[in-house]
């Protein structure tokens, strides 16, 4: 399965060690966890939600990375046991999926699914060329999430310095009640 993630281009993407910073699935020093996009616009809609950009003058300074990972897919198949929207909330929700996250760690999980909390639904919808371009058949973004030290993955750097486009900020959830200026 392939996935992707957005990283500074200075740095590998992948976490190594535990003392990464908090996230949805990890408390400060838990690590390492590795978040992953299904697509390579959920990445990049990862990475405006927790900046919190929502003017698209911002969207022009994105400079990272996207790399498209491959994950084995048999890994994948666990479900976190909470509620969508506590898997999509804002920070105070936080709490709740770093318990879910230790629960799956003590049963010796490696990876889950879960859906993409920066994604509206729907969000996920790529795009398809017919008479011009137009989106696609909606469907929703997913995350997988990487517990543990790394497993056997490859990285395929696809961007060394990009940016997603504007178009992509009405489709993320954002943080707050913002919304995209347009």
């Amino acid at each position: 399965m392939i996935v992707f993630r957005h990283t500074d281009p200075r740095f590998p993407f992948l976490w190594e060690r535990a003392g990464q910073p908090a996230g949805r699935w990890n408390a400060d020093g838990e690590g390492p966890v590795n978040t992953f996009a299904d697509t390579p616009e959920g990445a990049w809609a990862e990475l405006i939600r927790h900046e919190e950009i929502t003017d698209p003058r911002d969207v022009a300074g994105i400079r990272r990375s996207l790399w498209a990972v491959d994950v084995d897919s048999e890994l994948t198949t666990v479900r976190p046991r909470l509620p969508r929207a506590t898997m999509t909330g804002g920070p105070r929700s936080y709490a709740a999926c770093r318990r879910e996250a230790s629960r799956l760690r003590e049963r010796g999980v490696r990876a889950f699914t879960a859906p993409s909390a920066a994604l509206v639904q729907g969000g996920a919808h790529g795009w398809c060329v017919d008479r011009g371009l137009h989106p696609g058949p909606a469907r929703d973004g997913r995350v997988i999430v990487l517990l543990g030290p790394p497993l056997d993955v490859v990285g395929w750097e696809a961007v060394y310095e990009g940016r997603p486009s504007e178009e992509l900020l009405s489709r993320v959830r954002h943080l707050g009640k913002r919304s995209p200026s347009r």
